[in-house]
């Protein structure tokens, strides 16, 4: 058969054909129908409570294929709080309190501000750790937003590599941070599915002091080890007298709610460069760790 008989890889027209001739189809009462619009570009219809299981599929599906184009196959995931300050910043933020609660507030603020430089650093470190046959490795991922995720952002970009952003959709406005690649910049209407991709690739998760959404993505990675349903992974966290203070750790085992061990998911650090040390150690000690074996869940 010569090459000018090869019959075409598409019998069928692409959907973008499709689409572009929708385009020009000629104005009667039926064309003008919201009936008449392809599904796949009819919004209302896509949006209707009935397409939820849709939305689900393409908000998982659209993430994972941009990821896997870009030949990222494992990321370093950050956790913290949006509201701890750059360290230049800290100072107007005392500044402009209004009262001596906000006052107070802002000083420990500050005194938060170094982990700023800390997640910064460590996401230089672990933006160098380069390919391996073509696959990206340790690509640093934060949740977009500012402080601490743009730390992390921040960092990568200091070392002339990409980063990941996963922004979620808020009542009040929420840009992604300024260090984000464009490319591998998302956004989310579900919190769930924004969840499962932080940790689809992760090889390690660096949690610094932060609020509720902090909080809900770490204990939900210790939960999903601790009954097998995530291999393990080093768990990095950053400063041990913020959570020692807000969470009773050992109380926990004491009440018998979480075993002994449990506690050993947890790495507890303060320096860029340790934590780094760590997660090298423990990949060159088992680099493919198998989920645990666990009594059910508490």
């Amino acid at each position: 058969m010569t090459s000018q008989a090869v019959p075409p890889k598409r019998i069928f027209p692409s959907s973008k054909v499709d689409a572009r001739a929708a385009e020009h189809v000629p104005s009667i009462p039926q064309t003008e129908s919201e009936a008449y619009k392809l599904a796949f570009q009819d919004d209302e219809f896509l949006l209707r409570e009935d397409l939820r299981p849709v939305r689900f599929q393409l908000e998982l599906l659209k993430p994972e294929l941009l990821l896997n184009e870009a030949q990222i196959e494992s990321t370093f995931v950050f956790y913290g709080s949006a509201r701890i300050p750059a360290p230049e910043m800290a100072d107007a933020l005392i500044a402009a309190a209004t009262n001596p609660d906000q006052e107070k507030i802002a000083e420990r603020l500050k005194a938060k501000a170094k982990y700023y430089e800390v997640a910064r650093e460590l996401a230089r470190l672990a933006s160098r750790c380069g390919t391996d046959n073509g696959k990206r490795h340790f690509v640093v991922c934060s949740g977009g937003g500012p402080s601490i995720m743009e730390a992390a952002n921040r960092g990568a970009t200091e070392e002339g590599q990409e980063s990941i952003g996963l922004n979620i959709v808020l009542p009040h406005e929420q840009l992604p941070n300024r260090y984000v690649t464009p490319s591998l910049s998302f956004q989310f209407h579900y919190f769930a599915l924004r969840k499962m991709h932080f940790l689809l690739r992760a090889r390690a998760v660096a949690v610094f002091p932060g609020g509720y959404g902090t909080f809900d993505e770490m204990f939900e990675l210790l939960t999903l080890i601790q009954t097998g349903k995530v291999r393990p992974l080093p768990i990095l966290l950053f400063g041990k007298d913020y959570w020692n203070r807000v969470v009773n750790f050992e109380a926990m085992v004491e009440e018998g709610v979480i075993a002994p061990h449990d506690l050993d998911l947890i790495h507890w650090t303060e320096e860029a460069q340790e934590a780094w040390d760590y997660v090298t150690e423990y990949y060159r000690e088992d680099p493919s760790p198998q989920p645990v074996q666990s009594g059910p869940p508490e």
